[in-house]
């Protein structure tokens, strides 16, 4: 067991060290209010597969963001120590993540949801001693998976993608799973931050299904396209 993260993830560390919330998303994170949350960016690596990201997929049955793939994570609870906590609660809650597998490496900076009013804090860490997760609330989680990163940063498994509300971000599609909104705009910038991105045409757009929700607008790249908002 290593606890010193490899050397693949130090750019990435260093660049992190000058990171803006600006250069994760175009909002201005609000200076007080916000629901104060986390998510955990837990980067791993697997034999024969190199660098993966653990991500979850959303119950189809929920309120909020049904079906959609996130990082583990949520809003801050009272006792919570501070949001390194909250995202390894969190996680340990909806996968059964050890935090004590876990090495924190970093706080992103505040990036703001309008829609929900919560201010994320993304907590990037570690997993030193990996070991199985899997669903804990299957009315919360459908499903797990540890995306690759090569498989992400194939120029064939990334998009765009257009809610019916006119929004538009930056998606991936790997393992099944098609990964937008908020999880995919941090992604695609840590992805670019670690000097591991590759050369891709944004041109492919996909249309999202309705869902009757207003989505969380995506860190990173977004935009509205005015000829489809009603």
């Amino acid at each position: 067991m290593t606890r010193r993260p490899p050397e693949w993830i130090g750019p990435l560390l260093t660049r992190l060290g000058t990171a803006r919330a600006e250069d994760f998303t175009r909002l201005t994170t609000p200076a007080e209010g916000g629901r104060e949350s986390a998510v955990l960016v837990l980067l791993g690596e697997q034999p024969d597969v190199g660098p993966d990201v653990l991500v979850l997929q959303r119950a189809a049955t929920l309120r909020n963001h049904a079906g959609q793939p996130a990082f583990p994570g949520g809003a801050a609870d009272p006792e919570d120590a501070d949001v390194r906590a909250t995202a390894l609660r969190e996680a340990n809650e909806e996968v059964g993540l050890d935090p004590a597998s876990v090495t924190v490496l970093a706080e992103l900076p505040k990036l703001w949801i309008p829609v929900s009013d919560f201010v994320v804090t993304p907590v990037l860490a570690w997993w030193h001693d990996p070991h199985p997760v899997h669903p804990r609330e299957p009315a919360e989680v459908a499903h797990v998976a540890r995306l690759p990163v090569r498989e992400l940063v194939d120029p064939a498994n990334r998009l765009r993608v257009r809610h019916p509300s006119g929004w538009v971000g930056p998606a991936f599609s790997a393992r099944g799973m098609l990964v937008w909104g908020f999880t995919a705009g941090v992604l695609a910038t840590l992805l670019e931050m670690g000097g591991w991105a590759r050369p891709w045409s944004p041109g492919r757009l996909v249309e999202l299904p309705p869902t009757g929700a207003t989505p969380a607008p995506s860190a990173g790249t977004e935009e509205v396209d005015e000829t489809v908002v009603r």
